[in-house]
């Protein structure tokens, strides 16, 4: 079993950065790639990003390129979304998951085993 528990979310407006934390525990953290996903309200969950093993590796959805960076630190358990140039769009609640998968198919979420209980993220315009 994985544990994960986010933080980080709130309401900001738009334009400013929120950096979202994931904290891991339970089995060995490095045995797992991570991901983040949101959801929007009426929306399915959806991909925003998700970082290798070893962290050489990410991956990003389109829409969050160039302003969402994941990183993630082994030695702490936890990984991170920075999030710069928030936009009204963003607004959803992000969970942080843990896969077994690689390469490209750490992009779906049906290849997550562990999810978080999810951060509401509200950006106002």
């Amino acid at each position: 079993q994985v544990q994960l528990v986010e933080s980080g979310g709130g309401l900001v407006q738009a334009g400013v950065s929120l950096r979202l934390s994931c904290a891991a525990s339970g089995r060995t953290y490095s045995n797992y790639a991570m991901g983040w996903f949101r959801q929007a309200p009426g929306k399915e969950r959806e991909f925003v990003a998700a970082i290798s093993r070893d962290g050489g590796t990410t991956y990003y959805t389109d829409s969050v390129k160039g302003r969402f960076t994941i990183s993630r630190d082994n030695a702490k358990n936890t990984v991170y979304l920075q999030m710069n140039s928030l936009k009204p769009e963003d607004t959803a609640v992000y969970y942080c998951a843990a896969s077994r998968s690689y390469g490209q198919f750490i992009r779906l979420k049906y290849n997550y085993e562990y999810w978080g209980q999810g951060t509401q993220v509200t950006v106002s315009s």
